[in-house]
């Protein structure tokens, strides 16, 4: 089943989407809205099912679908986390400034809250006021939960799994150490993320979804052109399941959660760093691990972040080459 919210007032309008993204039934006589279904999920869930059971079989009224009059399916969250599940994403940047990583980086998940008051939808412009600010995108998986019960171990946790989708994880980079010298994590250089057109239960996924890891190729263009083809189930250190049972550790966690899994990170073929898709690599998921590797090989960082007039494009694809959430597809556009 895939689920997204319209354009409408702050929180969206509900509607269940075809597997083929092409058309929509409007859930309002079942739900108005994603949030609503979260909380009360084992009585609507089975009902938006139904629901799109007729529309696939074309027995409802059904509209066009277009990614364009998509809001975030989630446009307000009551919570959002980003782990770093792929700890590689994390040695590259410490080995770009000297620094050790510490050995329990690969044992202890890395995890923090972030801004879940607003999330952009898939085609909106990613507004940015400085240049200078080093505007980054950031391709991840994410998962939506359920309620989520203090002290869930990670083996049980994917049952609270509701959702996945994609996100931009949007980073102002050069507002990043300025921050993290606080010690206090990130705000302004962490503006809102954009989210995936529509998000999917798992059963839909299939044999794509197994063990708490999307077992798909993330596709990342930019202005047009292949940046990165990072396979997001190779090299995740962390797990879903790992990432919910750290947030559950010492509290309950609220229907309608927005996790997600950090940049997805590849290693090259021979364990060294990623490289270009046009060196026979697998690319990146964002600028900042390529600048990293530029760093670490030539002392120097070539790769420009993003300016206005850049446009990202992320998606991942089922084996017949068709959308599975939607493209986030974004410009950006500055605005001073």
């Amino acid at each position: 089943m895939k689920l997204a919210s319209l354009k409408s007032g702050r929180d969206g309008h509900l509607v269940v989407v075809s597997d083929n993204l092409a058309w929509y039934a409007d859930a309002a006589h079942i739900v108005p809205t994603m949030q609503a279904a979260l909380d009360d999920w084992d009585d609507v869930a089975p009902r938006l099912q139904a629901l799109a059971t007729d529309l696939e079989h074309a027995v409802i009224p059904r509209e066009r679908f277009h990614e364009h009059d998509a809001a975030a399916p989630l446009p307000r969250a009551y919570q959002w986390v980003d782990g770093s599940a792929y700890v590689n994403h994390v040695d590259l940047v410490r080995k770009a400034r000297g620094a050790v990583l510490p050995e329990s980086f690969w044992h202890d998940a890395l995890v923090y809250q972030g801004g879940s008051d607003a999330f952009m939808g898939a085609r909106d412009d990613i507004p940015l006021a400085d240049a200078n600010w080093g505007c980054d995108f950031e391709a991840e998986i994410v998962i939506v939960t359920g309620d989520v019960p203090m002290e869930t171990s990670a083996a049980d946790a994917l049952s609270y799994v509701r959702l996945i989708g994609l996100v931009n994880d949007v980073s102002l980079r050069n507002l990043i150490p300025a921050e993290l010298e606080k010690g206090f994590g990130f705000v302004q250089s962490k503006p809102a993320s954009t989210l995936s057109p529509v998000f999917v239960t798992p059963d839909s996924l299939g044999d794509y979804w197994q063990h708490g890891k999307l077992h798909r190729t993330l596709h990342v263009d930019l202005n047009g052109a292949p940046f990165g083809r990072a396979v997001a189930s190779d090299d995740c250190t962390f797990d879903f399941g790992t990432l919910i049972a750290h947030l559950a550790k010492t509290r309950n966690v609220g229907a309608g959660s927005i996790i997600g899994s950090g940049t997805v990170s590849n290693r090259d073929a021979d364990g060294g760093p990623g490289k270009p898709i046009a060196d026979g690599g697998l690319g990146y998921s964002c600028l900042a691990e390529v600048r990293m590797v530029e760093k670490i090989q030539t002392g120097e960082m070539a790769t420009p972040f993003l300016k206005d007039g850049d446009i990202l494009r992320i998606e991942v694809l089922d084996d017949a080459g068709h959308s599975i959430f939607g493209a986030i597809e974004q410009s950006i556009r500055t605005t001073q």
